[in-house]
C-alpha cells in the first residue's frame, strides 16, 4: 500500500448558477514532500469548513484503482489524480478493508481512519456535471477521510503502513452501506456508534435514524 500521488490546492472562486462559488476542491498533484498537520497539508485548505475540513477530515485519500472504474463510466472525460479533490491518490487501500478507527503510518506522519467522503454539488462543479453526485454514491467509491494523529512530512511514493486494526469491524464501506442503501439495519448501526474514532456528527445520524426506525 502506498501513496502514487500527493495532491493539493487552495479554494478558488468558480461560478455555479450564475453566482460566485468558493471550493478547494480543485487539486493538482505536486513533487517532492509536504508536512501534514493536524487540520491539512501545507498547500492546502478547504473552503466551507462547515462541511469540509476539521479535525476528522483533515486529509481524504482515494485509490487510484478507482479511476479505471471512472474512465469506463466517462470516457469523454480526463481524469488525472486529484480529480475527486482527494489529497492522497492511494494504491491497495479500500473502503470495504479499513476499518474505522484503524491507525496508520504515511512518511512520518500517523492517521486514523474516520468516515468516508460524502458528496456535494462542489464535485458537480468540478466534473460540470450534475449526475456526478449520486452517481458516485451509488458507486460506493468514496474514499476515506483520515484525522492526523501524529504530524510529519509525507511524500508520493511514501508507503501506507497499518499500525493498528479497530477491534469493532465497521468499516468505511459499512458506513456508506448504512447512510445510502440499508437504512434499517439498526444493528449495525448500534455496532458503529460504538467506535470511537466515528465522528460526533456520525453518532447522531444513526441515533436520529434508530429512533425513525423504532418510532
Amino acid at each position: 500500500m502506498k501513496i502514487i500521488s500527493l495532491n493539493v490546492g487552495l479554494p478558488r472562486l468558480v461560478e455555479y448558477n450564475g453566482e460566485p462559488v468558493a471550493t478547494g476542491i480543485f487539486k493538482e498533484p505536486v513533487p517532492g514532500s509536504l508536512m501534514l498537520r493536524a487540520l491539512n497539508l501545507d498547500g492546502d485548505r478547504q473552503a466551507d469548513l462547515s462541511v469540509h475540513g476539521g479535525v476528522h477530515k483533515a486529509v481524504y485519500g482515494y485509490p487510484s484503482e478507482h479511476y479505471e472504474f471512472w474512465r469506463e463510466e466517462l470516457p469523454e472525460m480526463n481524469l488525472p489524480y486529484g480529480m475527486f479533490g482527494e489529497n492522497f491518490t492511494t494504491e491497495g487501500l479500500f473502503e470495504d478493508a479499513i476499518n474505522i478507527g484503524d491507525r496508520f503510518r504515511i512518511g512520518e506522519a500517523e492517521l486514523i481512519a474516520t468516515q468516508p467522503r460524502l458528496p456535494c454539488y462542489k464535485l458537480g462543479i468540478k466534473f460540470g456535471r450534475a449526475d456526478i453526485i449520486k452517481r458516485f454514491l451509488r458507486s460506493r467509491r468514496t474514499g476515506f477521510y483520515f484525522a492526523v494523529a501524529k504530524e510529519g512530512a509525507v511524500a508520493a511514493g511514501d508507503q501506507i503502513e497499518l499500525l493498528s486494526r479497530d477491534a469493532n469491524d465497521v468499516t468505511i464501506a459499512d458506513i456508506v452501506r448504512l447512510f445510502a442503501f440499508e437504512k434499517s439495519d439498526v444493528e449495525s448501526m448500534r455496532r458503529a456508534m460504538k467506535v470511537e474514532a466515528l465522528p460526533e456528527s456520525w453518532r447522531d445520524y444513526f441515533q436520529k435514524q434508530i429512533e425513525k426506525d423504532q418510532s
